[in-house]
C-alpha cells in the first residue's frame, strides 16, 4: 500500500477583539488568533499537513492570505478542500496527530468536540485523529502567551482499486 506523510505548523498571535477557534471549537477566552480567515491554527496545519502529504505545496498556494474571498472564513473550509484533493487522487487519511502549543486557554474540556469536528470536516472516524496539548513554559512568545501555535502530522494511504468477481 502506497503511503504518504504530510507535515505542517502553524502559529498566531492573540489579540483582544476576535473570537478564538481552535479546530473548528469556539473556544471561551477572552484573546482570538489574529489572521485574515478565523486564523484556526489548527485547522491550518490540518489542511496545510495534507496538501503536504500529497505534494501540493502548502495552505497559501491554495488559499492566499490576500485574497478576499477568504477574508474571516471558517477555515473548515480548507480542511474540506484538503479532503477534496485527497479524494480526487484516490488517498484516505490513515491518521492524524495534532498538537497544540499554548499556555493557556485550557483544552481538556474541547479536545474531544476538536476531534469530533476534524472527524466529520474529514468525513473520517474520530479515532483516526489524536489531539494534544502541551506548552512551552514561557519560552517564545507561545510561552509568553502572546500566540498559539499548532503542529500536525498526516499520514495518508493510497485507496485501493475494488476487484470485480464475475
Amino acid at each position: 500500500m502506497d503511503y504518504r506523510i504530510g507535515y505542517s505548523r502553524d502559529v498566531h498571535r492573540l489579540v483582544p477583539g476576535r473570537k478564538l477557534f481552535l479546530g473548528g471549537i469556539a473556544i471561551d477566552f477572552p484573546l482570538g488568533l489574529e489572521g485574515h480567515s478565523d486564523a484556526d491554527c489548527v485547522l491550518h496545519a490540518v489542511a496545510e499537513a495534507i496538501i503536504g502529504a500529497l505534494g501540493l505545496g502548502d495552505l497559501g498556494t491554495h488559499f492566499p492570505d490576500d485574497d478576499p474571498r477568504y477574508a474571516d472564513i471558517f477555515s473548515g473550509y480548507f480542511v474540506e478542500r484538503a479532503r477534496d484533493m485527497l479524494e480526487d487522487r484516490r488517498y484516505a487519511i490513515a491518521n492524524l496527530d495534532v498538537t497544540v502549543i499554548l499556555e493557556k486557554p485550557i483544552l481538556s474540556p474541547y479536545k474531544k468536540r476538536m476531534r469530533d469536528n476534524i472527524a466529520a470536516l474529514l468525513r473520517v472516524s474520530p479515532e483516526a485523529i489524536n489531539i494534544k496539548a502541551t506548552r512551552n513554559e514561557g519560552l517564545d512568545a507561545v510561552g509568553k502567551g502572546e500566540a498559539i501555535a499548532c503542529e500536525c502530522v498526516a499520514l495518508i494511504k493510497k485507496k485501493t482499486p475494488v476487484k470485480k468477481y464475475l
